[in-house]
């Protein structure tokens, strides 16, 4: 299982990274870009951690950062500015959706490992 989810966590963070490159130059754009590559990434490098942790309080602490920067990946997503692109919208869409699926499984795996 764990094993799945690095990889969901990975495509995730590729997804987003394709995503962004797709979209044009303007300042709030190249900003909420930057950041959103930044929490998506952060998502899986965490998860990778946790699956490492040394003990069950390291595992727990890097489930609450996925968890946390899969909310930061949402906000980002939400503030990009796309809605004159249809194809866009839907993808930003999707992003968001998986984001929020992602914070709602780690979430989850916080509440089942108490």
């Amino acid at each position: 299982m764990k094993y799945d989810l690095e990889e969901r966590s990975y495509k995730f963070a590729a997804d987003v990274r394709e995503f962004v490159g797709k979209l044009g130059n303007s300042i709030s754009v190249v900003e909420d870009g930057k950041q959103v590559i930044r929490s998506s990434g952060s998502v899986a490098a965490n998860y990778i951690e946790a699956n490492d942790a040394l003990s069950k309080k390291d595992f727990l602490y890097r489930i609450k950062i996925c968890r946390k920067e899969s909310k930061e990946s949402v906000l980002f997503l939400r503030l990009l500015d796309v809605s004159s692109n249809e194809i866009y919208t839907n993808k930003q869409e999707e992003l968001i959706k998986e984001a929020t699926e992602l914070m709602k499984i780690f979430g989850t795996i916080l509440h089942k490992s108490k």
